[in-house]
């Protein structure tokens, strides 16, 4: 396997929301919903940068897909990361997902010399908005 990840899925309860709070909140772009014609085949997919995607996927139908047991929503298995050039940045990126509805952890400086706050989106997605002078984006 190459260390590369060109596609990630999040799991939604809500899919018409979600794409609005990303959409409209966040401002990514996107084409909308699309698979409606297959059952249980609506998705919704964000072209982000350097040619990684995100998708937006029912929770019910990932389950179903990989023949695993639905289990409870957990921010804190994993976090997305958005690196930013600036803590003036991390602070903006922030207010919008607030604006979008997120609810927010407000900024701060951290031990390792960087400056970030998280967000999480409807679903409970965890993302860290991080200001890291030592690895820019």
């Amino acid at each position: 396997m190459k260390p590369r990840i060109t596609l990630m899925t999040l799991g939604v309860d809500d899919l018409e929301r979600s794409v609005a709070f990303y959409r409209d909140g966040l401002g990514l772009e996107t084409e909308g919903i699309i698979g409606a014609e297959f059952e249980g085949g609506t998705v919704a997919f964000f072209e982000l940068e350097r040619g990684v995607g995100l998708a937006l996927y029912p929770r019910k139908q990932i389950a179903r897909d990989a023949h695993v047991a639905e289990g409870p929503r957990s921010p804190t298995e994993f976090t997305l990361g958005h690196n930013v050039g600036s803590r003036k940045e991390v602070d903006e990126v922030l207010a919008q997902a607030r604006e979008a509805g997120a609810t927010v952890d407000p900024a701060q400086e951290r031990e390792w010399g960087g400056y970030s706050g998280h967000f999480q989106d409807p679903d409970g997605h965890l993302w860290e908005v991080a200001w890291n002078p030592d690895r820019l984006p």
